[in-house]
């Protein structure tokens, strides 16, 4: 980097020419921006003079900023360099070559090859091989024996192959994630202003000399000096290290540097030092050359990590951790142009945490499972050798009984090779290197599709683990409101509007009052502009809030321009800027007379508290008593909260000029004895699509909660209105201090049990702090109430939503109204700022999920299935019945090929109609545990029977016991046939993975998928045609092709029979591919955790009648049970306070009614609806009541597929309600609801 990055001498004899038209050279700026504070200030004073002096020698004005003149910008390009950091240069096709090439399972094969190839040229002296064995005897002819060379040089080729596809793969995602990048880049634009216009430029466009406007939430793109700030903070920490923020003054500290960032206040700077030249941009020039100049191994490895940062390593098969991703993600991320590679500064800081951040669910069940495939192949290949080398040795050496002439060591060596090359192929096969490839393949896809539905993924794996959500925590404002504001409620002088007013109603005094506040006490950034087409609404720049007022400003007839005119931002005296612990913003004018005037904004109930007098009809002040307050709550704030608007209080003060100049630092005695100006409502409407987005994340188990700012009754109708609360629901409604006051012991300290009391039943929390939204998150995570940790996304817009954006699984931030801030801390931008779009990302995830699970189901067949074909056709014919060659072929259709044809499966709506799978659902189910297992048995029993008998169905010479060198022959090559027709059409099996009929479904939505499932019929088809001995086939008649394609074709057949037989059936089937737990369920937990969520849709096709009948026999049997338990005197709580010296008639009874209530759910959840079960049944899962001791036996009459319900006419209980009356149960009460969903 330190090649190519810009520097000042490198252009001298331009800068020679220009520098003259600038006061200030390149090096003089540096210098000046190395400074701080005290110092800093003192080298203006002494050089420059002053800040404006400064703008002054960069011909710059302080408040037009730049002409904008295309040939002054390119000449300040020139001078003082571009905005910009070249990234680092991307690896190259070689490189990415050379690294696949380093596959071990690749690098075993090419000495195998080599070896083989260079055994093939070598002729032992006499050409007389009788006495070598029967083996080596038998070859044809001359030609035949030179054709020798042809399987390694062949084996080589499939290996180029395999490593080109592997390169490209890599290369095409390096690039993809270029593009995400730039794409990023291209995003982010700042306000600056030029020729007196505020607009807004891409960052890459900011020169030296730009007046730039900077306000609360933005990352600085450049340094600069301060020209005007209002109560300016900035948070240094991604330089300093030190996590205070720092006050911006004039006065004190007026340097701004870039990639800091503004956590309240807004103002003006001039840009002094952009790219390579601005603080940032050194440090990652030292970066870079520290790296260039390094060649230490130590550097290499840590290059290597930095580059193949979101790249995924082909070996591990690991997916680069998001949170990892996060954790270096420092400084820069956002910060694109001034971005040369994520955050490589913050890496050093970070590297001591990073151990301790958990793997991606899916990177860490897929890394497991790939482990255990490798070493049950590297198993299964070492024994086929073995096999394979023990028959010869016997064979030649005990059977002939011959002695070993040394003539014959090449040709014996030979066939070690060649039996060598045979356990190879097997263990290539075994392994499934596809996985890490299917993996990016999907997770690439559907990034790249993710953008087209507004999501612009940062962090890759944030797509997969979206698809296990179980909790979204939204803001209101914009997300699920359409964030276009406007004023449709106000009270004034003493009377309330249910429209906006007639300006003649109101006193002109109090008019002339509340348009001056509302002009001098919004952001001057804040605007209304005229409508983009012609009829189309005003747009709204800036604070929606604030644009609300400016609105209701113009409905009453007003110009607000014209008092901005008249007062410029730099004539405001003092600003207190809206944070999120004052809720409110005031702005202090001086008046003529020395008097100052302060006006307010803010929370109606907040400012309320704060305001000692209001206007009166006819303009005059009188007294605001705490009576006339809690009037005004009910009358006017609490009906306007109910429809749904938000309250804003508008107020102002006056200070006297004979009381001498307040202390405005001692905010609490200035915001006080205020005069009320007016009320108003601010209507937000909800997004039309908002609703039905959120009841398909309720019907696919995501529990949608809203954090707001926002108070509770506009909260609670704004959730109503969307549907996150439903008329007669037992949910909780809270706000932040009460949230606060329930979460604390006495000593003030957050404990998670209390915090678990409350979250599964919390819907809203309004008036929320950003610090609440983080607890409530982090209380969530950690909570371990549900049998699953939950997976929480969160939506967040301001800089203090950062700590809970960071902590969630997956945070989404807005790209509108979002800050840098926030987006730097997200994992997902959502573009459009839309609730739906978030279920758009659970719908991707999901089908990431999916896409992995049918590639798996794919793989692990063809795995099988070669394996034992290599592994018995080695051992009983003394050769794999397919070559290596063969093999790799198949090894590139199951890899490559088949894992982009399943990746990229588009997804549908159906996705959602199913629960979240949790961290430790397995990746193989059993549904497709059996789907594996049936496809092989069957695909087995073809080959075999095509193996062993198939030269009598054909009538054709047989191909077993082949000496070394024999031609290949028909029979060989109709198994090799047959058997990759049959992964092709399994390949269409695969596209459905819960037992669905029809397989068929949607394919041609898939393009990708019908083209390669095609191509590849096409491949085989010249192979076998015309592939001769490099793939050891013959071509075939026009029969024999039929006869294949048939055989092919009965997997279709054979899976339609397949998904005929109910997977609860078949005890024996486990799962495979776990998520590593932290603490281990056991296995028949498991087994039945996994009957009840799978869907099987043979099982639903039973008859309804049946189930009714079963439903019926069940409730009597239970009734008996609860009676006969009941009548035998033993009370319920014995069973559940079991002591030892019980007697086992007793336990008997016990077990019965425990067993009356533990056959609990029905299998056939879709047929019956959720309120026709009572929570009795749920009982089991409240945790103070497991029965350990012993697994009750289930009557015969009671099997698992019979399950109780109660009759539809009864009604479950109220929640609360003892279960048992009258009984001695009556501490028993419900479990809350969620644990019941759980448990289902």
């Amino acid at each position: 980097m330190a090649n190519n990055s810009y520097s000042g001498v490198k252009n001298s004899l331009v800068e020679a020419n220009h520098e003259g038209e600038f006061g200030c050279s390149l090096k003089e700026l540096r210098a000046l921006m190395e400074l701080r504070g005290a110092e800093a200030l003192e080298k203006i004073g002494e050089t420059y003079g002053d800040v404006p002096a400064i703008c002054n020698r960069l011909k710059t004005s302080p408040i037009d900023g730049l002409s904008g003149q295309p040939a002054d910008i390119e000449k300040r390009k020139t001078v003082y360099g571009q905005n910009f950091i070249p990234p680092k240069k991307p690896k190259t096709f070689l490189q990415l070559v050379w690294e696949a090439l380093q596959d071990v399972t690749l690098i075993i094969l090419e000495v195998a090859a080599v070896v083989s190839l260079g055994l093939s040229f070598y002729k032992p002296p006499d050409a007389e091989r009788d006495h070598c064995g029967k083996a080596a005897g038998g070859v044809e002819d001359e030609t035949e024996s030179e054709a020798g060379w042809i399987e390694g040089a062949a084996i080589l080729l499939s290996v180029v192959c395999v490593v080109l596809v592997t390169a490209f793969n890599d290369w095409s995602k390096e690039k993809q994630f270029r593009g995400l990048q730039s794409r990023i880049e291209q995003e982010q634009k700042f306000t600056v202003v030029r020729g007196g216009q505020v607009i807004q430029i891409p960052v890459a466009e900011i020169v030296v000399g730009d007046v730039a406007q900077i306000k609360y939430g933005d990352l600085l793109p450049a340094d600069g000096v301060l020209i005007q700030g209002n109560d300016l903070k900035i948070d240094e920490s991604s330089l300093t290290g030190e996590s205070d923020h720092v006050k911006k003054t004039l006065e004190k500290d007026p340097m701004l540097l870039s990639g800091t960032h503004v956590m309240e206040g807004s103002g003006k700077m001039v840009v002094t030092a952009v790219g390579v030249n601005s603080q940032t941009g050194i440090i990652f020039t030292l970066l870079g050359e520290a790296e260039d100049d390094d060649d230490d191994e130590e550097e290499k490895k840590k290059e290597e990590k930095k580059k193949s940062k979101k790249v995924y390593k082909k070996q591990d098969g690991s997916v680069e951790n998001r949170k990892k991703a996060k954790a270096q993600d420092g400084a820069a991320m956002e910060m694109q142009p001034l971005n040369s590679d994520e955050g490589a500064d913050a890496e050093e800081k970070k590297k001591a945490n990073l151990s301790k951040k958990e793997k991606s669910v899916l990177q860490g069940k897929l890394t497991k499972l790939a482990v255990q495939i490798g070493k049950a192949g590297l198993v299964m290949s070492a024994i086929t050798v073995l096999i394979l080398v023990v028959l010869f040795v016997v064979d030649t050496f005990w059977i002939q009984n011959l002695p070993w002439v040394k003539d014959c060591t090449p040709i014996y060596i030979q066939f070690f090779v060649k039996f060598f090359i045979i356990g190879v192929t097997v263990l290539v096969v075994a392994v499934p290197e596809g996985l890490p490839l299917a993996v990016t393949i999907s997770l690439a896809y559907s990034v790249k599709k993710m953008m087209k539905d507004n999501n612009l993924v940062r962090h890759l794996d944030a797509c997969e683990t979206m698809g296990n959500a179980t909790a979204i925590c939204s803001d209101k404002t914009g997300t699920l409101t359409m964030n276009r504001m406007t004023v449709v409620q106000a009270f004034i002088a003493e009377k309330l509007y249910r429209k906006v007013p007639e300006p003649e109603s109101i006193p002109s005094s109090t008019l002339d009052l509340l348009i001056l506040g509302i002009a001098v006490n919004c952001a001057y950034t804040t605007k209304i502009m005229s409508p983009e087409k012609e009829g189309g609404l005003p747009r709204q720049v800036g604070n929606k809030t604030e644009c609300a007022l400016l609105g209701f400003a113009n409905d009453l007839k007003r110009d607000y321009q014209i008092i901005r005119n008249e007062i410029p931002e730099e004539k405001l005296y003092k600003v207190y800027t809206f944070n999120s612990a004052r809720k409110s913003m005031s702005t202090v004018l001086k008046m003529a007379d020395g008097s100052y005037r302060m006006f307010s904004k803010g929370a109606s109930e907040i400012l309320l508290k704060k305001c000692h007098k209001i206007l009166t009809a006819n303009g005059e002040q009188k007294v605001f008593r705490p009576r006339d307050r809690d009037d005004m709550v009910k009358k006017v704030i609490e009906p306007m909260a109910s429809e749904g608007l938000r309250t804003i209080c508008l107020a102002y003060r006056d200070f006297k000029a004979s009381d001498g100049e307040p202390d405005w630092d001692s905010e609490n005695d200035i915001l006080t004895a205020l005069t009320c100006l007016c009320v108003v409502g601010i209507e937000d409407p909800v997004r039309p699509e908002v609703p039905d987005a959120i009841r398909k994340c309720q019907r696919a188990g995501i529990t949608v909660r809203m954090v707001t700012g926002d108070n509770i009754n506009t909260a609670r109708a704004i959730a109503t209105k969307c549907g996150i609360l439903l008329p007669g629901d037992d949910f909780l409604c809270m706000e932040g201090k009460e949230f606060n006051r329930r979460i604390r012991n006495e000593k003030g300290e957050i404990e998670q049990e209390r915090i678990d009391k409350i979250w599964p039943k919390l819907r809203v929390l309004a008036r929320s702090s950003p610090t609440d939204k983080h607890t409530l998150v982090k209380g969530i995570i950690d909570s371990t109430v549900t049998e699953r940790r939950q997976v929480v996304a969160v939506t967040g817009d301001g800089t203090n939503d950062g700590p809970a954006l960071k902590k969630a699984d997956v945070g989404f931030a807005m790209g509108i109204a979002g800050t840098d801030v926030a987006k730097e801390a997200s994992d997902i931008i959502l573009t459009d700022d839309n609730f739906s779009s978030i279920v758009k990302a659970v719908m991707w995830g999901r089908n990431v999920y999916d896409s992995i699970s049918k590639f798996l189901q794919f793989q692990l067949t063809v795995n099988i299935v070669a394996v034992i074909v290599a592994f018995t056709g080695a051992c009983i014919t003394q050769d794999s019945p397919l070559k290596a060659v063969q093999m790799l072929w198949v090894n590139l259709i199951m890899d490559t090929f088949a894992s982009l044809a399943l990746a990229t499966e588009p997804p549908t709506e159906s996705l959602l109609l199913r629960k979240p799978y949790g961290r430790n659902k397995p990746l193989i189910s059993r549904t497709m545990m059996k789907n594996i297992l049936g496809q092989g048995v069957f695909q087995l029993v073809i080959i075999f029977t095509l193996l062993f008998a198939g030269e009598k169905i054909f009538d054709i010479d047989s191909g077993r016991n082949a000496p070394l060198h024999a031609p290949a022959s028909e029979h060989y090559t109709i198994v090799f046939n047959t058997f990759v027709l049959m992964q092709l059409f399994n390949e269409i099996n695969a596209r459905k993975i819960h037992g669905e009929r029809n397989v068929f479904e949607g394919i041609f939505n898939n393009l990708i998928f019908c083209s390669i499932v095609f191509g590849t019929f096409i491949v085989q088809i010249v192979i076998v045609q015309f592939g001769g001995k490099p793939f050891s086939c013959v071509s075939l008649t026009i029969d024999q092709w039929l006869w294949c394609t048939f055989l092919g074709f009965g997997s279709l057949l054979w899976g339609q029979v397949i998904s005929t037989i109910p997977t609860s059936r078949l005890k024996f089937l486990k799962t495979a591919g776990h998520g590593t737990q932290k603490e281990e369920i056991p296995d028949e937990e498991l087994e039945e955790l996994d009957d009840m969520e799978e869907i099987d849709h043979a099982e639903r096709e039973l008859r309804r009648g049946q189930i009714l009948w079963f439903r019926g026999l069940n409730r009597i049997q239970t009734q008996m049970d609860v009676v006969s338990a009941f009548q035998s005197g033993t009370s319920f709580q014995g069973a559940l306070r079991r002591q030892a010296s019980n007697s086992s008639q007793q336990q008997q009874h016990d077990i019965r009614v425990v067993n009356a209530f533990r056959s609990s759910i029905s299998l056939y959840e879709g047929l019956e609806k959720p309120e026709s079960r009572s929570s009795i049944h749920n009982f089991m899962t409240h945790p103070e009541f497991r029965i350990e001791d012993s697994e009750p036996h289930i009557p015969s009459s009671m099997t698992q597929t019979q399950r109780t319900t109660l009759p539809p006419n009864e009604t479950p209980p109220a929640p609360g309600t003892p279960l048992f009356p009258q009984t001695g149960l009556e501490g028993l009460t419900n479990p809350p609801d969620d644990r019941r969903e759980d448990f289902l």
